[in-house]
């Protein structure tokens, strides 16, 4: 899968768990806006338009973050793949975020394990799954 920077003018929405630690440190590292410009972070616990088309297009957010780049939607392994190929590679957590989650297949290998460990410390936490809001 390859990813284009968008044009300029047209934003990168990255869709997130606002309430999930490891969801929010991870879009707070990566350098998107080095890369492609204007990026819009949306925490999907709180209002806004761009989750309808999210629902909409049937992704569930509690299987993995979305991402709308240059109009195409990508989400789970998919989306961190894309952002890891979109990514400044300054930093060193940025260098080791593309390391690993450049390569598709070791994306796909890995993203389960992440999404598995979201959901047991959201429980640990008492915060509910994104499904459980309405």
């Amino acid at each position: 899968m390859s990813a284009e920077a968008p044009a300029q003018e047209d934003p990168v929405y990255v869709v997130y768990d606002g309430e999930c630690p490891f969801c929010t440190q991870y879009v707070k590292v990566l350098r998107l806006r080095e890369a492609v410009g204007q990026v819009v972070l949306v925490n999907a616990r709180e209002p806004h338009p761009i989750l309808a088309e999210v629902k909409t297009r049937g992704m569930d957010l509690d299987e993995g973050m979305a991402a709308k780049i240059a109009g195409r939607w990508y989400h789970g392994a998919d989306c961190v793949h894309v952002l890891a190929m979109l990514t400044s590679p300054s930093g060193v957590l940025n260098r080791l975020n593309g390391t690993i989650f450049r390569s598709p297949s070791l994306t796909n290998l890995l993203y389960p394990v992440l999404r598995t460990c979201r959901n047991i410390t959201l429980c640990l936490l008492g915060r509910s799954k994104l499904h459980n809001l309405g």
